[in-house]
């Protein structure tokens, strides 16, 4: 999908079903005639139960609804670029122009719109992360658009929150990648040893089981040599109520700017 993303080219009909065609071909919705639009009638049931929450157009109004869609993207406005992605994400799921495959899509999207308007997000994260940590507030904030006479301020505010967060938590881990890289170099670390800071910057604190986890091949003996190396350099310290107490753990002893 790199290609899309990065290629200025414009939105268009034939684009968005070529998006939806690679999203869903011989994967789950091939079956549902990939970059064709429906031309069955589909709705929309909650999980679980099936009862039908949303019943989209009749397919015979999904190609001129989809012009329309294309042309307001394509089109002057006013309207902050976030939000112009925002409501073209919801346009494309609340008309359902596929059999299935219709929220990936709609993700896609709009992050070409954002794309298009010059927010290149180097692949760092996807809209679906934050989507798929909560898929029940995701489909409340469509929902509650299409039971309050299409009113698409919940939306956006949940859209614009999404986007906000995961930006917020990119910038979060590169300033550990940052911090982790200063320390490692300084101190000449190896890769084993700079993890430890990593999880440590990431989670507070770290244990052998940690560890061990992390690196599976590598025998508990190295890796006790590693919690050894960053306590004598002082950059660690030990939490434990005995020489024997299980529940032993390490946190960060320096806070200054190396870390």
């Amino acid at each position: 999908m790199s290609e899309y993303l990065g290629s200025g080219r414009p939105v268009t009909e034939a684009l968005i079903r070529e998006l939806h065609r690679r999203l869903v071909e011989g994967v789950r919705g091939g079956q549902g005639h990939p970059g064709a639009y429906r031309t069955v009638q589909n709705y929309v049931a909650r999980a679980g139960s099936r009862e039908v929450v949303y019943m989209p157009p009749p397919p015979t109004d999904v190609p001129p609804l989809m012009r329309e869609l294309v042309t307001w993207i394509r089109g002057k406005t006013d309207i902050h670029p976030v939000l112009v992605a925002g409501i073209a994400q919801f346009q494309l799921v609340h008309i359902h122009p596929f059999v299935d495959g219709n929220g990936r899509t709609s993700r896609l999207l709009s992050t070409l719109c954002l794309y298009r308007e010059g927010y290149d997000f180097k692949r760092l994260f996807t809209l679906s992360e934050f989507y798929d940590r909560d898929r029940a507030a995701f489909s409340r904030a469509i929902q509650d658009v299409r039971e309050h006479g299409l009113d698409l301020t919940g939306w956006l505010e949940f859209f614009v929150g999404g986007l906000a967060t995961q930006l917020s938590e990119v910038m979060a881990r590169g300033e550990i990648a940052i911090r982790r890289d200063v320390a490692a170099r300084k101190h000449r670390l190896n890769l084993r040893q700079a993890g430890i800071l990593d999880h440590l910057l990431t989670n507070g604190k770290i244990s052998l089981g940690d560890m061990v986890e992390r690196f599976p091949r590598v025998n508990r003996r190295s890796l006790r040599r590693d919690f050894r190396v960053l306590l004598d350099k002082g950059l660690l310290k030990e939490v434990a109520s005995s020489p024997t107490d299980p529940n032993r753990h390490y946190v960060l002893k320096k806070l200054g700017q190396e870390l």
